[in-house]
C-alpha cells in the first residue's frame, strides 16, 4: 500500500467512520467520527495489518499505554512511533 503513514491511518479512520477521507481531521477524536469502541477495536486491527505492527493491548486505557487515541493526530504520530520501533 502507498503513501503516508498518516494518510494511510487517516484511510482507515475514515473507512471505519464511513467518511470521506477529506472529512478527517487530524485535531478530531474518535468520538467526534462517530467511532464507537468496537470501531476503535476494528480501527486498531486494521491498523495493525496495514503496518505489520503490534498495537499495545491497552491502547484503549491512555493512563496505561503509550498508544494515544486521544485524536487523529496522536494515533499518526503513536503509529509512527510503532512502526519505526518495531520496524527500525
Amino acid at each position: 500500500m502507498t503513501g503516508t503513514i498518516r494518510d494511510r491511518v487517516i484511510r482507515i479512520v475514515a473507512e471505519q467512520a464511513v467518511l470521506d477521507v477529506e472529512d478527517v481531521k487530524g485535531s478530531q477524536t474518535l468520538e467526534d467520527l462517530g467511532i464507537d469502541s468496537l470501531g476503535l477495536v476494528e480501527s486498531i486491527f486494521a491498523i495493525e495489518e496495514e503496518f505489520d505492527i503490534q498495537v499495545p493491548f491497552n491502547a484503549n486505557e491512555p493512563e496505561k499505554s503509550d498508544f494515544d487515541i486521544s485524536s487523529v493526530d496522536a494515533i499518526v504520530k503513536a503509529v509512527e512511533d510503532l512502526v519505526k520501533d518495531q520496524h527500525g
